[in-house]
């Protein structure tokens, strides 16, 4: 779903440009490029390669936008990893370019998040999980956030834990980390209804559907980053199971194809 007109670059100087986005029948395939469309493939499931394919062929229309480019010639890498120098550390712009735009998106389960910022930027969107699954994952988290958990009312807890891991994978996508290695379980960023200060960045928590959490990281001050500015998708479905998330090997997967 196109929710609104695209970006310029003179939006990003006022925050991270953000956007809900569903998937509709405008097909953006011919946007993608041959590694997205290969992705876009390999997932299973329709709806995944359909909310894959908008969220992608969004991002490509407004990193066009900025740029002055057409959507289909903006050139994507992966650049170091900061933890092992590999090859899998954010997505961004190829080029000079890269250091002017930066982007995020999260995506599954039907809607996705994408921001665009002038400094690196990370979002995550996800469902609120189901009380078990929240109690599960919970283990992954900092010692201090599953204090704070353990003490609110159960019924309030799977909405908490998803404010609080969204702020995580928002912030380590940032970063460029992950949630590999220590970085979920040592960095504290709480689950009460403001997340904690991180020096040298802006962490906001996004307004998101009912039955949703989401969350922008920005380094920097972030003026306006928890403000959804590019318009998008509404969506009220309430909260299942349909996310899972896994934390034997610190990572976590919802029926799409990585990286996101």
């Amino acid at each position: 779903m196109r929710g609104g007109p695209a970006p310029a670059a003179a939006d990003l100087a006022r925050g991270p440009w953000l956007r809900l986005v569903t998937a509709d029948g405008d097909d953006g395939t011919p946007l993608l490029d041959a590694r997205e469309r290969h992705r876009a493939a390999a997932l299973r499931r329709p709806a995944d390669r359909a909310l894959y394919i908008a969220v992608h062929a969004e991002l490509r229309r407004a990193l066009g936008a900025v740029l002055g480019t057409a959507p289909h010639a903006v050139e994507l890498v992966r650049l170091a990893c900061p933890g092992c120098g590999g090859p899998h550390g954010r997505p961004a712009v190829a080029g000079p370019a890269g250091a002017a735009v930066h982007f995020s998106l999260s995506h599954g389960d039907g809607l996705a998040l994408l921001a665009l910022a002038s400094a690196p930027v990370g979002v995550d969107i996800e469902r609120v999980p189901a009380a078990r699954t929240a109690a599960d994952a919970a283990e992954a988290l900092h010692p201090a956030e599953r204090a704070e958990l353990a003490r609110l009312p159960a019924d309030g807890r799977p909405a908490a834990f998803a404010r609080c891991w969204t702020r995580k994978e928002a912030y380590l996508k940032a970063t460029g980390e992950g949630l590999s290695g220590t970085a979920l379980h040592a960095r504290y960023l709480g689950c009460g209804p403001r997340p904690a200060p991180v020096a040298g960045w802006t962490l906001t928590d996004v307004p998101a559907p009912l039955g949703w959490a989401a969350a922008c990281a920005v380094r920097g001050p972030g003026a306006g980053a928890g403000v959804i500015r590019g318009g998008g998708a509404s969506c009220a479905r309430p909260p299942g199971p349909g996310t899972t998330y896994r934390t034997t090997a610190r990572r976590r997967t919802r029926g799409t194809a990585p990286p996101r």
